[in-house]
This record gives C-alpha cells, sequence and structure tokens, in this order.
C-alpha cells in the first residue's frame, strides 16, 4: 500500500478521494497491479471516471490489458478488427452479438483512454484507434445483419443478378479518420443498384437494405445492461429525418445534381467508404466528387461557411456556449472552416486538396503557401491541444460534452489530465490558443466588401445600379465622375436586359447586386470608366450564370481592381477574360499576374499543373494545357499594358509559352503512341537505329516574333529511312503511319476546342507540295524539295525557319540543310524581280485600299517590305556572309546585315525602329481589339523612309 500511497500523494488534494475509492473497491475485488504500474494509474484514475469504474466493475478487464502488453504498444494494422471479430464469434443471434460488441468496446475505450492519458499515444494514434474501432464494429455489424437478412430473403441483386452490397460511408470526424472519445458516428447507407433478392421471400433491394441499416443502428446505438457501442446519427443523408434510410447510387446522384446544398458539400468532403462494398463506395464517391470539388473556384465558399458560422455562433450565444471547445471562438471548428473553405474553393483544381484530415490540408496550404508557414504551425498546434481538451473531457465519464467544466474540481482534472498544475495555467493556454485561431478565421472569413463598411469602394453609386429611372442614373454616376454617364447607363440597361441576368437564380442576382455598387466605384477611378464598363459588362454577361465567379470578386477588392485596370487597359484581355472566366483566379496575386514566368519557370508550373490531371483523363488534360497557356499569356498581356516589358521581350515571353506548350504536346502524343505501337526504327546502312520526329517552326514562331492570338506555322520532319523501317511494339506500324499518326494528334492537341477553348491554330501548309504533300516528310525528302522544286517563296519563308522540337542530331541536320538552301548562288536581278512580284501581289490582295488609313503589315514601307527587303538580301548574299543565316528573327538579321555591310549603319538602324515602332503599334491595337491599321500619317515619318529604301533596293536597276 506504500507505492499506492506515494501515487496517491503525486496527485492534487482535490482528485485524491474519488481515485481512492476506486482503489479500495478496485483491491477489495482482485489483486493489486504491479507496484510499477500504480503512479500511472493514479493519473489515468485520475483523468478519467469511466477508465476506474471500468477496471472496479471489471477487475478482469485491467489484469488483460495489462497481461497482454497492450498498453503499451500501437496495434498492427487489423489486429482490432480480428480481436473484435473473434470477440463476436460464438454470438449466434442479434442479443448475443450485442452484448458481445458491447464488452469489446469497453475494452478498447480503457485501452484508448489509458494510452493517452499515461502519455504512452500520440493523438494520432488515439484519434486513429477510436477510429478503427468505429470501423471495426460497423463493418462486423454489417457483415452480420447481411448474412441474417439474407437467409430470411435471399442475397440481393443487380439487374444483370450481380450480387450487391450495402456501402456505409463515414461522415464526419469518423470519415476524416479523426474520431473523439465519446463521438457520435454520422453514416450514410447506399446500395448500386435497384432489383431483388433471389430468396422464396424475394423483396426489392431497396427493402432488404433498408432491413439491413436497421439492423446494424439497433446492434450499436440500442442501450443495453452493457451500455452501447456507438451512438449512430442518420441525418446527413439526402433529405435527412424525412428521407429513406437507403438510397441507390442513382438516387444519390440525382439527389446530390438537383437538389444538394452548400452545407451538404461541406459535410461530404469527409465522406469515406468504411463498410460494406468498400470498392463500389469508391465508386459513389467518385461520381459525387463534382458535387463537392467544383472545376471553377468557388469562392461563394466562403460566403456559405461564413453563414453557417454565423448561424453557429448565434447558437453559441443562445445555449451559453462560449467556452465549449468545439464550437466556442478559436475551437475546432474554426480550424476545420478554415481548411475546409480552401478545400471547397480550390480542391476541383487541386487534387492534393482532396483529402479528409484537417492536419492534411493545412500542410498543403502551407506547402503551397496559400498560408504563411507559421499560421500553419500555430494552427495544428493548436488543433493538436483542443482535440487533446476534447478526448480528456468526454474521457472522465465517456459523455459528450464539449464544454469547459464549471465547477472546481472538474476544471482541476482537466487542467491535471492536461498537464498543468492548475486551472490558471491551463486557463491562459487554451485563451491563447484560442485567440490566435479566432484571429486567422476572422482574416480568412472576413468579408472585405461588408455593406456597412464605412471604406467599401462604390458606397455612393448604390443608386445607379439599384435605381429604375435612367435620369437617376445618369445623375449617380456623373456624380462619381464617369466621363459618359448616357453610355454607362446603356451598359448597365444592357446587363439588365441580357437573357442571362433574366435567367439568373435568386442567388446569383443577389451577389450581382452586391458586386455592382463595388464595380461602379472601381471603374469610376480609372481614366475613361465608361469604356471600362462597358467592357466589363461584356465580360459580366458569360459568367453570371456561374455566380461563383462573382463571389470571387466580391470576396476580393484587389481581385476587382486589377479587372478593372486591366479591363480599361485593353479590350483583348476583357475578351480573353470573357472567354476564358477561370482566369479571374489570377488576378488574386499582382506579384504573379505582372511577372510572365521564364522558360524554366514555364516548364516547371506545366509538370505542376499535368501532375493533378487523373491518369488517362485526355479532356483534363487539354483543358490542363489550355488553362496554362490562357494563364500565362494573360500574364504577358498585364505585363504589356502596364508597360512593364519591352516589345521584344514580349514577343519572347509568347514564343517561349508556345514553344513549351508545343513541346508538351509532342512528348504526351509520342508516349502515348509508342506505348500503344513501340519506337519506330529503322535499319540505315546496315545500322539499327531508333528513327527522330523534329518540329521546325516558320513564320512568326519561327521568328520569335509571335503576338496575341498568333498561328503556329509547323512542318514535320521525321529521319526514318533505309530498310525495316516500323515500329517494335505489338501493335507494329510503318514508320511513315506512325509519323503521320503522330503529326494528326499533335494537331489535334493544338486546335481541339474544349471548355478552356484551343491552345492555337495551326497552319501546316509550308510542307513540301504545301496542301498536298505529307503531313510529315522525311528530312531526306525535304531536302530534296528544297533542293529541287521549292519555289522562291519558299525559300523565303526559309529565312524565319528553325528547329524547335528534336534530338540534337537531327536539329543539326536541319540547320545545315537550311544553310546550304539559304547558301546557294542566285541570280540576284532574278531574285529581286520574283521577291518583289511576290510582294505587289500581296500589296494588291491585302493592302489597306481605304483613303487616309494605312496597313501597318500590308501597305508601302510598312512590316512586310522590311521583311521582304531582309529576306532578298539573305537569299541574295548568303553565299559569301554565311553569318546571315545564322538568325532567324528580322532584327537579329538586320543587325548581321549591317555588320557585312550590305546594309549601311544608316539604313538598317532606320529599318530596325520602323519594324519596332510598326509591331509596337501592332501589339498596342491587337491589345484594344482593333484592326492593325492606323490614320495614313500616323506613323508616315517612319513608312515613308521604309518605303523609300524599298524603292532603292527592290525597283531600280
Amino acid at each position: 500500500m506504500t507505492d499506492f500511497t506515494a501515487a496517491l500523494a503525486a496527485l492534487p488534494a482535490a482528485l485524491r478521494p474519488a481515485v481512492a475509492a476506486h482503489w479500495e473497491a478496485f483491491t477489495a475485488a482482485a489483486a493489486p497491479p504491479p507496484a510499477a504500474r500504480l503512479a500511472e494509474l493514479a493519473r489515468v484514475w485520475a483523468g478519467s471516471g469511466f477508465v476506474a469504474e471500468s477496471c472496479t466493475r471489471s477487475p478482469e478487464l485491467l489484469a488483460g490489458l495489462l497481461g497482454s502488453g497492450d498498453l503499451d504498444r500501437a496495434y498492427a494494422a487489423g489486429e482490432l478488427r480480428a480481436r473484435l471479430a473473434a470477440q463476436a464469434a460464438g454470438a449466434a443471434d442479434e442479443a448475443a452479438l450485442m452484448a458481445a460488441l458491447r464488452r469489446a468496446r469497453r475494452r478498447e475505450m480503457v485501452r484508448i483512454a489509458w494510452r493517452d492519458l499515461a502519455g504512452h499515444a500520440t493523438l494520432a494514434e488515439t484519434l486513429g484507434d477510436l477510429t478503427d474501432l468505429a470501423d471495426a464494429a460497423v463493418d462486423l455489424a454489417l457483415e452480420r445483419a447481411h448474412a441474417w437478412e439474407a437467409e430470411r430473403c435471399g442475397e440481393p441483386r443487380g439487374a444483370d443478378g450481380t450480387p450487391q452490397r450495402l456501402v456505409v460511408l463515414g461522415m464526419g470526424k469518423l470519415g476524416g479518420r479523426e474520431l473523439n472519445f465519446s463521438s457520435d458516428i454520422d453514416l450514410i447507407f447506399a446500395y448500386p443498384e435497384n432489383g431483388e433478392t433471389d430468396g422464396r421471400r424475394c423483396i426489392d433491394n431497396q427493402s432488404f437494405f433498408t432491413r439491413v441499416g436497421q439492423r446494424l443502428i439497433r446492434l450499436l446505438d440500442a442501450p443495453t445492461g452493457d451500455g452501447f457501442v456507438f451512438r449512430v446519427d442518420m441525418r446527413l443523408r439526402p433529405f435527412g429525418d424525412s428521407g429513406p434510410l437507403v438510397a441507390s447510387f442513382n438516387a444519390f446522384e440525382t439527389y446530390y445534381q438537383t437538389q444538394g446544398r452548400e452545407w451538404e458539400r461541406y459535410a461530404m468532403i469527409k465522406a469515406r467508404a468504411m463498410a460494406g462494398d468498400l470498392a463500389a463506395g469508391e465508386r459513389l464517391l467518385a461520381a459525387l466528387r463534382p458535387f463537392v470539388f467544383r472545376r471553377y473556384l468557388d469562392f461563394g465558399a466562403f460566403e456559405s461557411l461564413r453563414g453557417m458560422k454565423a448561424l453557429i455562433a448565434r447558437q453559441v450565444e443562445r445555449k451559453g456556449l462560449r467556452h465549449n471547445v468545439k464550437l466556442g471562438p478559436g475551437g475546432i471548428r474554426e480550424v476545420e472552416f478554415i481548411g475546409q473553405a480552401f478545400q471547397l474553393i480550390y480542391g476541383g483544381r487541386e487534387p492534393g486538396l482532396r483529402v479528409r484530415g484537417i492536419l492534411a490540408v493545412l500542410d498543403y496550404l502551407r506547402d503551397t503557401e496559400r498560408l504563411p508557414a507559421y499560421a500553419v504551425a500555430r494552427l495544428e498546434n493548436a488543433y493538436g491541444f483542443l482535440r487533446r481538451v476534447e478526448n480528456r473531457l468526454q474521457a472522465w465519464a465517456d459523455g459528450q460534452t464539449h464544454d469547459l467544466p464549471e465547477e472546481a474540481t472538474g476544471r482541476l482534472r482537466l487542467a491535471f489530465a492536461m498537464g498543468f498544475a492548475d486551472w490558471e495555467a491551463f486557463s491562459a493556454e487554451y485563451r491563447e490558443r484560442t485567440r490566435f485561431v479566432a484571429g486567422q478565421f476572422e482574416q480568412v472569413f472576413a468579408a472585405p466588401q461588408a455593406e456597412d463598411a464605412p471604406s467599401a469602394p462604390g458606397r455612393e453609386t448604390t443608386g445607379a445600379w439599384a435605381s429604375a429611372d435612367a435620369d437617376e442614373a445618369r445623375a449617380s454616376l456623373a456624380g462619381q465622375g464617369f466621363d459618359d454617364p448616357e453610355r454607362a447607363v446603356a451598359a448597365l440597361a444592357r446587363l439588365r436586359a441580357s437573357f442571362a441576368y433574366r435567367s439568373m437564380r435568386a442567388e446569383g442576382q443577389e451577389r450581382l447586386d452586391r458586386l455592382m455598387p463595388l464595380l461602379l466605384g472601381a471603374a469610376a477611378a480609372v481614366a475613361q470608366p465608361a469604356q471600362a464598363l462597358e467592357r466589363i459588362v461584356r465580360l459580366l454577361e458569360p459568367i453570371l450564370r456561374r455566380s461563383v465567379y462573382l463571389a470571387l470578386l466580391i470576396e476580393n477588392p484587389l481581385a476587382l481592381s486589377q479587372l478593372v485596370k486591366l479591363c480599361a487597359a485593353s479590350e483583348w484581355i476583357a475578351e480573353h477574360l470573357a472567354r476564358y472566366p477561370l482566369l479571374l483566379d489570377e488576378l488574386l496575386d499582382p506579384s504573379d499576374l505582372y511577372a510572365p514566368l521564364d522558360r524554366q519557370q514555364l516548364r516547371a508550373e506545366l509538370e505542376r499543373l499535368l501532375a493533378h490531371v487523373p491518369a488517362g483523363d485526355q479532356e483534363a488534360l487539354l483543358d490542363a494545357l489550355r488553362h496554362f497557356k490562357h494563364s500565362c499569356v494573360l500574364r504577358v498581356a498585364a505585363a504589356d499594358v502596364s508597360d512593364v516589358l519591352p516589345l521584344m521581350v514580349v514577343s519572347d515571353h509568347l514564343t517561349d509559352i508556345a514553344e513549351v506548350v508545343l513541346k508538351k504536346c509532342v512528348a504526351l502524343a509520342w508516349n502515348d503512341l509508342v506505348a500503344r505501337h513501340g519506337t519506330p526504327r529503322c535499319v540505315d546502312a546496315g545500322e539499327a537505329r531508333a528513327a527522330a520526329f523534329a518540329v521546325i517552326a516558320y513564320g512568326k514562331l519561327g521568328g520569335i516574333e509571335l503576338g496575341y492570338g498568333s498561328d503556329l506555322d509547323l512542318v514535320f520532319l521525321h529521319d526514318s529511312r533505309g530498310e525495316a523501317q516500323e515500329t517494335d511494339g505489338a501493335r507494329a506500324l510503318d514508320n511513315p503511319s506512325f509519323f503521320s499518326k503522330l503529326a494528326s494528334r499533335i494537331i489535334h492537341m493544338l486546335t481541339a476546342h474544349t471548355a478552356g477553348g484551343a491552345l492555337y491554330e495551326v497552319d501546316t501548309r509550308l510542307r513540301p507540295s504545301g496542301r498536298s504533300g505529307l503531313l510529315v516528310a522525311s528530312l531526306d525528302g525535304y531536302a530534296e524539295y528544297e533542293r529541287r522544286e521549292a519555289w522562291t517563296w519558299e525559300h523565303q519563308a526559309l529565312v524565319r525557319a528553325r528547329a524547335v522540337v528534336g534530338p540534337a542530331a537531327l536539329v543539326e541536320r536541319f540547320q545545315a540543310l537550311r544553310q546550304e538552301i539559304l547558301g546557294r548562288r542566285r541570280d540576284p536581278q532574278a531574285l529581286r524581280r520574283e521577291v518583289r512580284e511576290m510582294r505587289e501581289r500581296m500589296r494588291q490582295e491585302l493592302g489597306a485600299h481605304e483613303s487616309g488609313m494605312f496597313d501597318l503589315k500590308q501597305d508601302r514601307g510598312g512590316i512586310a517590305d522590311i521583311e521582304f527587303m531582309v529576306q532578298y538580301l539573305v537569299l541574295a548574299h548568303a553565299a559569301d556572309e554565311p553569318i546571315l543565316a545564322r538568325y532567324t528573327d528580322n532584327v537579329r538579321q538586320l543587325a548581321a546585315l549591317e555588320a557585312t555591310g550590305l546594309l549601311s549603319s544608316w539604313s538598317a538602324g532606320l529599318l530596325r525602329d520602323t519594324y519596332r515602332a510598326l509591331r509596337k503599334r501592332a501589339h498596342y491595337l491587337r491589345l484594344q481589339g482593333l484592326p492593325d491599321r492606323v490614320r495614313a500619317d500616323e506613323m508616315r515619318e517612319h513608312t515613308a523612309a521604309a518605303a523609300r529604301l524599298w524603292h532603292a533596293l527592290m525597283e531600280v536597276d
């Protein structure tokens, strides 16, 4: 007794009497445990009356736990399920099984509580053990319930005779494998398909599984002399208590597609198939995933969760739950809401957020820098602290309480169980943790555009949108500084009259009514408010029926201001965003928006996006490629209109984006065809080798001068020749067929229109023999064509051609061939005549032909004249000056012509300056959604000099 007296003395004085009374009752019925365990026993019994009472009522329980060593170790995977099965093996009927499950439950709950209070288990182990116990109990009870019902009615079968099994979804903390000590278990029952049983007492599947579900609930939930196993809550099923207990998969999908509510999305985040037909359960969850995780960014989740939290806050105040560890300010629910808000918003696009456990979500938010690392660390620490408090509150009497104790002994008991000397020390730590959580919650969920915020932009313009009187609206907008109130009112009227607006749901109209005053206020601050508003209204129309985009702008003042700024600066950007509204999330972070990625960053970003695409999902793959391209181009355009980038760098960025996308499409198409048919091979000069493939870029891509919306001029080559030209797979193809399929697939990936639009338009007419030629030429055949059949204009095109995809050896062969062709000796007079005549035909067909207007590209002295002069000089002199054929872009070619003395420094400088000025003006017009035409006098200073040089070089003998 001396050892126990010492153990008792180590407890706070107020906790000793209860522990001593339990000890007296225990030792009256059984031998005391080993002395080495007494200090631990006293601590555990002081923290859990449930454990102390269980040991006192059933001394053999403690003896068994001590003798087996189960208090000192974690169970192996599946061990708990095996233990329950062994315990229930002899149960022949419901009553026997209920008794066996309850006895097993008490033993395991004592073990779990003991290990937690004694410090033998981590929080993760404790929550995992509790979840495993629930999983095992539900699965075992379901197995027996199904067998007993099948004995009466036969096995349920689908329409094709396939046996059917119930699927049990675990929801909430059970689904997330985070079950607390005395939690209910939230379940949903489903079965794959309708049908009927095959027994003599045939019944339909729904009736069968309803009976199974009812029996399962009774086995677990019904109170007996041995207590219960788990309280079962079925209210999360479709239609709640008023809905059927079980439903088919089709009924589930229909319900969530047509009637699913926002709180049900939140509930389904943690749904897990945890008993019954697990494979079928995974299929059901996969089918429901689009309801939970939407493909677009759903900032409406903030609004929904904010509303749910407001309801909880009112409940807290009404019921006096401010000291509730789960629902109170800074409690467990707020940590969960923080993580789950990001899951609902971004989970459709980021599979890394489709996880059930809150700690895994927080880790992902840290790794993706959506939350600062220090904030995540403190949130996780607070969550762990609060979950331990929750478990130790409930372990005292195996009760469902979440309230901090009011009376002194209960407070001391909790503080002691949590490792604090007294209530004051515990309370200070609790307040510090919950205060931080509440602060983070407010930061994440603060309503930045709240109507009562005194500084909310646009409050003064509320009347312009709300008013039905046009004069009143005009006056309101004029007072705000709109330069053309009439035009602005007309834009608002068109929005109200649009079909998209008239077909909006009430929720969407409510969001639009909140957004419009903010939008008008932001538009009033730019240089031409009416024009900006007109552009934004055209952008709003296609997104009105997806009101989550409206929520994004309401929730993010910075995104709204960037939208207005960019639309005011560029019609093209406004149209780009209207076509691809998924890009609106790019407006959230200006530090990224105005910083285009370099080539290495582009490759890394594309790999990151594609890593999230499910294997085999071609549509998702194409959409990911398109989103990458459109978002990267938006960054370039945003930097461009903000004068962050010079013209040549803009083209460099657009070219880099196209090349990265093109290389990835080639790699994906190549890998897919090789997997089907094997690698193309050939025997060349007696040596077996793999055949290679290359993509040659012509035009603007070849010249590194890509613009917004430019086509890709591509030629495809391979180097297969000799004998045995076929692939080495089981489904072998001859190499020409393989490469033709490859090119067709690449073109399809680039040009196919999906929900994300298209990547690029592709022009392959520059291949040998144009449209009548093979889609993919051998390098030998291409060389022969260029040497013997190509027209002069085709050699002009070759001046701007470069290999952008292909192995080094094949690229070098193409470059050598290009150097050879461009370096051929030509008759200068005949060459000049052919180049001039081609240019004159183009000018006649494509020029402005409008008095007082000038086409920047096609009219005399324009971009095409400069390009043709450069191409003529390269073709005429590359035989003597090979450096002329080194580069493919006009600016460096002009530099080479200057360096070789073929153009004077004055002439080369004039052409460079004119070329840049014309291209810069064309870029600007493109961003404004205008054609490449200006008033004739606007660029005359540049174009007149270029026209004189054209005359001197190309027209005077």
